[in-house]
């Protein structure tokens, strides 16, 4: 046997090529052998049977919201109890269905029903209740919403719902996840629901206006109440209050919870508190919520909470509820090619991206962009993709400040910031992404001077350019956007030729942050500009200003200007 050995070790040192050719055969047969015993077919579940032409049948233990696939065994790859969840889910043994009797789908069963055979029985976490109808104008879900055309996973809609005290996500589109209440459309087949999800192949996400819907099982019952309603102010009493605020119930032990609570399950946004009267309703012409009055016409205490306001029969108390207001947030691209390109033009900081978000909102048309930046994409900016001279969005992103690219536009909403604010959300955004933030290494390195030295001069020369070179230019301060939104959006929607409908401009109100906006929480401590940068900024700031007030322009607000 040792001669044996020796003769072949021998034998391959005279010719390597077929020592590494056999080892190579070696391994890839090992490979396919190994790969066979990993296969069946059809998954494989410990500890429970498939009776035929089941389909999904009731036995199935929880998988989580993963699906096995391509009929690998269940033991190989999951650990008893499936995978873990966030503290939302209940952990009881608990499966009532709701789904009725299963169809005889036999062996040809759709895709779309193979990808839900862990759904239908969840241990009370998440329960798949079944493919439904959806529309743009009428939402199905009517809370809150958010996109992600790149990594939309089921769990990652269910835990966003959850977190959020909603009793139901839905997937629609592969890509969107829509939150409600109720449950307010019809049955589809299952087959319309064939979507697999952006960020996980193996499950499915709804369909071509089809939603993926799951019921989701709360840890507790007050997450599911009012949760996080937005406090709006006190106002006055409407004319015409049973149109203005058109649902309303009597509790004689109301508190801003119970009202709340009401509201939302009426899948209403706004809740009003009178008294011991609760009522609900939409912002419109009619209670716009412009004119806030002092807060102590509304301190009457709740007859079921001491220390709480309940408003009165003449100040109402007005809570923003979870429910999204829907008449603005269908959104398509121009039926018909536009005739003239209309730029959004602003420096980079300056919240371009913001303005698009309400652009689209209060038009109902996509904008497009001189760029293309697949995060924004995969947000839900569908016009991120189309080339910017396609006529099929409503304006264009641009940060461009040459002539010639100027000259490109018929006109444009020239959007202006506060250069110290501008440039350091662009310095955040280089760093740390749309809605992220530089790190400290950053601001203290070498970068932020140099960002600032190169950027600085560019704040002016943009600005500067637009109004030498634009043919017809609206000028919008993003802070006057901020301070009064409803106004400033009325103009940028007049120049793109659309006639501003007042009801959805005050549904954009209630939407205006939308996803794009970066948190406040997280601020410097100190103050990232030298004496050195502030002397060369504030001149750019007087040039800026002075070119302004020579077309007859407002100047620049008093608050660019340091104290």
């Amino acid at each position: 046997m040792a001669k044996l050995l020796v003769k072949l070790q021998r034998y391959f040192r005279r010719k390597p090529v077929r020592f590494f050719t056999l080892l190579a055969l070696y391994l890839a047969a090992g490979s396919l052998v190994f790969l066979h015993s990993g296969f069946s077919g059809e998954p494989t579940v410990t500890g429970s049977q498939r009776s035929p032409g089941a389909g999904e049948g009731p036995g199935l233990p929880y998988l989580g919201v993963m699906q096995l696939s391509r009929g690998f065994k269940a033991a190989a790859t999951m650990p008893e109890g499936g995978r873990r969840h966030g503290p939302w889910f209940k952990s009881t043994s608990k499966e009532p269905s709701e789904r009725g009797k299963a169809g005889d789908y036999g062996s040809t069963r759709s895709r779309a029903l193979r990808g839900r055979s862990g759904r239908e029985k969840e241990e009370d976490r998440a329960r798949y209740i079944g493919c439904y109808v959806d529309n743009t104008r009428w939402r199905t879900l009517r809370g809150v919403s958010f996109f992600d055309y790149k990594k939309m996973t089921v769990f990652r809609c269910q835990d966003n719902c959850a977190e959020r005290g909603y009793l139901y996500a839905g997937l629609e589109f592969g890509a969107e996840c829509y939150c409600g209440h109720k449950v307010q459309a019809s049955n589809a087949s299952e087959s319309e629901c064939n979507m697999e999800c952006k960020g996980e192949r193996s499950n499915i996400c709804g369909g071509v206006n089809r939603l993926s819907i799951y019921r989701l099982e709360l840890a507790q019952e007050s997450a599911r109440r009012y949760g996080s309603a937005i406090f709006r102010g006190c106002f006055r009493r409407p004319d015409n209050i049973s149109i203005a605020l058109p649902v309303s119930q009597l509790m004689l032990n109301m508190s801003v919870d119970k009202c709340v609570d009401f509201c939302t399950e009426k899948e209403y946004p706004l809740s009003a508190l009178a008294g011991t009267t609760c009522r609900c309703g939409f912002p419109t012409t009619l209670f716009t919520l412009h004119e806030r009055e002092d807060e102590q016409l509304c301190a009457q205490k709740c007859a079921g909470e001491e220390f709480e306001s309940c408003g009165t029969a003449e100040y109402l108390l007005v809570y923003q509820t979870q429910v999204q207001d829907n008449r603005c947030m269908d959104r398509r691209f121009l039926p018909t090619r536009a005739k003239q390109l209309v730029a959004l033009a602003s420096f980079p900081g300056a919240g371009n991206t913001w303005a698009r978000h309400l652009i689209e909102l209060a038009t109902g048309f996509y904008t497009g962009s001189y760029y293309f930046d697949g995060s924004l994409y995969n947000k839900g900016f569908k016009g991120e993709r189309d080339h910017w001279r396609s006529g099929r969005t409503i304006c264009i992103k641009t940060h461009e400040s040459g002539q010639k690219e100027i000259e490109s536009f018929d006109s444009a909403i020239l959007l202006i910031r506060n250069p110290y604010k501008a440039l350091m959300a662009e310095f955040n955004r280089k760093y740390g992404g749309h809605i992220g933030f530089a790190a400290h290494a950053h601001w203290k390195g070498k970068e932020w001077p140099e960002f600032v030295a190169n950027y600085a001069p560019w704040w002016a020369t943009h600005t500067l350019d637009w109004l030498r070179y634009g043919k017809k230019v609206l000028v919008v301060h993003f802070e006057d956007l901020k301070r009064d939104l409803f106004v400033q959006l009325q103009r940028m929607v007049g120049l793109l030729g659309i006639a501003a409908c007042e009801d959805r401009l005050l549904c954009v109100e209630g939407q205006k942050d939308g996803n794009f906006k970066r948190s406040g929480l997280r601020k410097l401590e100190y103050d990232p500009y030298t004496p050195e940068m502030r002397k060369m900024i504030s001149g750019y700031i007087r040039t800026v200003d002075t070119a302004l007030k020579l077309r007859n322009l407002s100047g620049v607000p008093d608050d660019y200007y340091p104290r």
